[in-house]
């Protein structure tokens, strides 16, 4: 597959929201319209380091006939609002303000809800957003998923301590659970360049994916390796396998890098092409 053709169609716009407006990217698709994905974006530095590979499979799936959303949430990216006046809240009600966008926008040639697709913390928040949705997504596509708001929030404070350590030459006494009593009297933390309100690192303290009901729609979940062969990291294992006597879940790994986290932009072919074939065996299977 060829990732780097021009898109059928990719229209930027801002989404008038409740508070400001939100910078989308829609991709039009291909030909008869299959279905509809809303991409979650993941966290902070992650989403910049991510557009790239989100840009790509879009416009992958736009040419297998799926429309895709790329929205950026509230605070993130091109959208309104400071990052430090974020909420989990408000990024709920932006992922249900692009499904009816694209709801409304494909009409009568959208044939099912809009699933969606998310990578990291945002596909955690794709999660709790469908477990709360009235009508669930017509499918899950999740990319590297969080599985643990506390252990995803331990990993970025430790960010705040590597850098006090560079800055400094030591560590601050107290480590995590000293930025994390911080939070809780109310003040927020400037972390690599993210202001860190305590009512959202609340919020995402408080998920477990491993207490979330089995999704109500079909789940393909991907993990990038180090080798090809290497088996599900353990925490995603364990969440899978309370879900899968319940629900239709399949689960691959793939090799290549952690482009959301490398230093330079970088790309994992194998994960594009393992998500469109998964879209494709789903198509045939229906």
């Amino acid at each position: 597959m060829n990732h780097h053709t021009a898109p059928p169609h990719a229209e930027p716009f801002f989404l008038k929201a409740g508070t400001g407006a939100r910078f989308c990217v829609f991709h039009a698709a291909a030909g008869a319209c299959r279905g509809a994905f809303l991409y979650v974006h993941p966290f902070a530095e992650e989403m910049n380091k991510a557009r790239r590979m989100a840009a790509l499979q879009a416009r992958a799936m736009a040419a297998q006939g799926y429309a895709v959303l790329q929205i950026d949430l509230y605070g993130c990216g091109d959208s309104s609002g400071d990052f430090g006046d974020a909420r989990w809240e408000i990024w709920l009600d932006d992922l249900a303000r692009g499904a009816q966008w694209l709801r409304e926008r494909l009409g009568g040639a959208l044939e099912q809800e809009v699933g969606l697709w998310g990578l990291r913390l945002g596909a955690l928040l794709a999660l709790d957003y469908a477990r709360q949705a009235a009508q669930p997504p017509s499918t899950l596509l999740l990319w590297q998923a969080v599985t643990n708001g506390a252990n995803f929030m331990t990993q970025f404070l430790r960010l705040k301590l590597a850098n006090q350590m560079l800055a400094e030459g030591q560590e601050k006494n107290g480590g995590t659970a000293a930025l994390r009593a911080t939070l809780a009297a109310g003040e927020p933390l400037e972390i690599a360049g993210y202001a860190l309100a305590p009512a959202l690192a609340q919020s995402i303290e408080a998920l477990d994916a491993a207490k979330f009901a089995p999704p109500r729609c079909p789940l393909h979940w991907f993990e990038i390796v180090a080798q090809e062969g290497r088996p599900l990291p353990p925490a995603a294992a364990r969440v899978l396998q309370g879900w899968q006597a319940e629900s239709e879940v399949s689960a691959m790994t793939v090799p290549g890098q952690p482009f959301w986290a490398t230093q330079e932009i970088s790309e994992c072919p194998a994960l594009l092409d393992a998500t469109i074939a998964a879209l494709k065996e789903a198509c045939h299977a229906a």
